[in-house]
């Protein structure tokens, strides 16, 4: 039983992170210096006008992001590939095991925690940079923080209570899952 939750479990950090990856990708192919590509006019102060620094930390947290999801990717499917080869060995030549022996894997189970554990933060800290990389689109799209455009402060406002909280929704589970 542990071990088809654990696959569950590792299904479900690779489908996110699949679907995260591919949000990382789109980013990656906006090009945040094209002037038309913003709300800000000609007329607005200067201080609404987003430093070449916002634009870099938005490519940067990109790829933070981008390596983050990967990194945990890899770790899951890793973790799924141990525990198929686990069941797979558990028969021998010629003379297989009743059905339900079959779907029992023999796996080091605090591998498969630790390994959840290292998969789970590398989600989480995808999460964060990308949570990252939206507040600095948002700056380049409508201002910067200084302009004290309200629209700019409705737009982060959600996303930075809104992404923590799911991250700790997230976490909960994964260290709940972490205790099978």
């Amino acid at each position: 039983m542990a071990t088809s939750i654990h696959i569950t479990a590792l299904d479900g950090i690779v489908n996110v992170n699949s679907l995260f990856t591919l949000a990382v990708f789109i980013g990656l192919a906006w090009d945040p210096t094209d002037p038309t590509s913003t709300l800000i006019g000609p007329n607005d102060p200067i201080s609404c006008t987003p430093t070449r620094k916002i634009a870099e930390d938005l490519i940067a947290f990109h790829v933070y992001s981008f390596s983050s999801f990967l990194f945990s990717s890899l770790i899951a499917l890793a973790l799924k590939q141990a525990i198929r080869v686990a069941k797979t060995s558990n028969h021998t030549h010629g003379n297989y095991l009743q059905a339900a022996e079959l779907m029992l894997a023999h796996v080091n189970k605090n591998l498969i925690r630790v390994g959840m554990l290292v998969s789970g933060v590398g989600s989480v800290c995808g999460c964060v940079f990308l949570m990252l990389a939206l507040v600095n689109v948002v700056q380049l799209k409508l201002g910067s923080f200084g302009c004290g455009n309200g629209h700019v402060y409705a737009a982060v406002v959600p996303l930075v209570i809104l992404v923590p909280v799911a991250l700790l929704v997230y976490v909960s589970i994964v260290l709940y899952a972490f205790t099978l």
